[in-house]
Parts: structure tokens; sequence; C-alpha cells
């Protein structure tokens, strides 16, 4: 008897770019944390102050890894659906635009000749300017993806210790740096309820009498 064989599935044909987009969220979410890192690593470091704006974008850039971060979580479960998609690359969205805006109004602060800016330049453009571009790459990122979402959605994704493992250091990165921001918002403003828009120093520390 001749051997018959399977026509491949609708299933079959999305599954791999079901695992792309898992994929795809893990280095969403895993970039927009390291470029927080790289804000900390300069303050710290370089004791480069950050400002208001920057302090606001920063929130914008761990909102939007929180997004894909849901879309991780999801997946680790073995399916995402549209509606997870939906939740997470939609607060993504919305967190890329309002971050967008904030280093706009930012970069629109010193745009006039003779302005130094705010904070020292890197590899020759200063962090809110970096921040606009990688903004608005994300809108086109997210709006890429978005489009095959539909495509995508409810595909089981494989429950391996790969997928679990990968997922949960997403997760820890991300719930880590955000602690580490928490804990250097609380250092520079102390116990007072405003930033100053030129911080100087560490408020915690010399309300105390350290410094």
């Amino acid at each position: 008897m001749a051997a018959t064989t399977t026509a491949p599935t609708a299933a079959d044909s999305t599954r791999p770019l079901g695992r792309l987009q898992f994929w795809f969220a893990c280095f969403f979410a895993v970039g927009w944390t390291g470029v927080v890192c790289g804000g900390l690593g300069v303050q710290f470091i370089s004791w480069d102050y950050p400002c208001p704006l920057c302090m606001v974008q920063r929130m914008f850039m761990l909102l939007a890894a929180l997004g894909a971060a849901w879309i991780v979580r999801r997946g680790m479960t073995g399916t995402v659906t549209g509606r997870d998609y939906m939740m997470g690359w939609g607060m993504a969205l919305v967190a890329v635009m309002a971050g967008g805006f904030a280093s706009w109004r930012q970069t629109m602060l010193h745009i006039l000749p003779g302005d130094k800016g705010y904070g020292n330049p890197v590899l020759g453009l200063h962090m809110y300017v970096w921040a606009w571009i990688l903004f608005m790459a994300s809108v086109v990122a997210v709006g890429v993806v978005l489009t095959f979402a539909h495509l995508t959605s409810d595909t089981e994704l494989p429950v391996t210790p790969l997928y679990r493992r990968a997922g949960l250091a997403v997760l820890g990165f991300v719930g880590l740096v955000i602690a580490v921001n928490l804990v250097a918002v609380f250092l520079l403003e102390g116990f007072h309820w405003f930033l100053p828009d030129d911080p100087i120093r560490y408020q915690f520390f010399h309300d105390i009498g350290v410094t």
C-alpha cells in the first residue's frame, strides 16, 4: 500500500512566525531594559545626574519592556492569544510613543545654536536624542509585529526548558532593573516630592548628612 503524506496545515505554516514573535518579544524587552542599564551606568559611573525628563523617558522605556515581557510570560505557557498580543504590544506602543514625545521635548529644549545640551554626548549625540531615535524605531517595529499578530496568535509554542529559562531570564532581568531604577530615583529625590531640573547631587545622602 502506498504511503500517505499529510499536507501541511495553516497552523504548521504559522508556527515558525509564532516562535519568531516570542523571541522578538524577548529581544524587545531585554533591549529596552539594556538601554535603561546604559543610562544607569552613565549615572553611577560618570556621575551624570539625570534630569526629570530623563527619568520620565526611563519610565516609558521600562513600560515598553513590560509590554513585551507580558507576551514573553504568556508564551511560557505554550500559547499566546490575540488578546495577549493586543495587551502586550499595545502597552509597548503607548510607552514608546509617549517616550518619543518626552525625548523630543527634551531635544527641542536644547535645539538652539550654542546650546551645549544636557549631559555628555554619547557617540556624537546626547542620550535624549538617541532615545528619540530608538523610540521612533520601536514604533515602526511594534507596528510590523502587530501586522502579523493575527497569523501568530493561538499557535502552539514549545514548552521546553529553553523557552522557560529564556522567559525567566527576561522577566528576572526586567524586574531587577526596575528595582534598581526605583532605588536610583529615591536616592536622587530623597524624601522630596520633586526632582530638581538640574540635579547636582544625590539628595537622599545630602539629607541624612552623608555628603
